[in-house]
């Protein structure tokens, strides 16, 4: 997560929309990966209008191809007849061997495809896909020590200094 804010304050073309912050917490990330969303233009326009939810969606393969399923895209309300559905499922651009790979991956004993978050990068939308692992209950409250644990060493240190 660090490295996405690091690239979002120095690079002008690198805007984050949407975050999924619930899948850091209920899920353990194994690997990422950044793909394309194929779209509709309100649906584009929506999205630059920050009217976008990652909160309930998930990602599946479905005959060779990844489909997000339950992202929640405003309508866009200057697009008249031409508007889209809001929860239709919407196919990721991703390349055979990415596909492959994920797949393999993602189709392992509860193992899932969450997005993280849908980002512009370079005037494109991108969605930054990850494998994950569900959390128990016991597992969620051992990370949120361990996260409240090196917050209070980095102010130590802080102070120190």
């Amino acid at each position: 997560m660090a490295g996405k804010k690091k690239q979002a304050e120095t690079d002008p073309n690198f805007r984050i929309v949407c975050q999924n912050r619930r899948a850091r917490h209920d899920y353990e990330i194994i690997d990422e990966l950044e793909c394309g969303m194929v779209l509709m233009g309100s649906e584009v326009k929506s999205i630059r209008a920050n009217k976008i939810s990652l909160e309930e969606s998930f990602a599946r393969v479905e005959d060779g191809e990844v489909w997000l399923h339950n992202s929640d895209i405003a309508e866009y309300p200057q697009a008249t007849y031409l508007n889209h559905e809001r929860r239709r499922s919407r196919k990721l651009l991703l390349s055979r061997h990415q596909i492959r790979k994920f797949a393999e991956n993602a189709t392992h004993d509860g193992m899932t495809l969450v997005p993280l978050d849908v980002h512009f990068s370079n005037g494109r939308i991108k969605l930054q896909l990850a494998v994950a692992k569900g959390r128990k209950q016991h597992d969620k409250r051992d990370a949120l020590k361990k996260r409240d644990a090196e917050k209070s060493m980095r102010e130590a240190l802080r102070r120190r200094r």
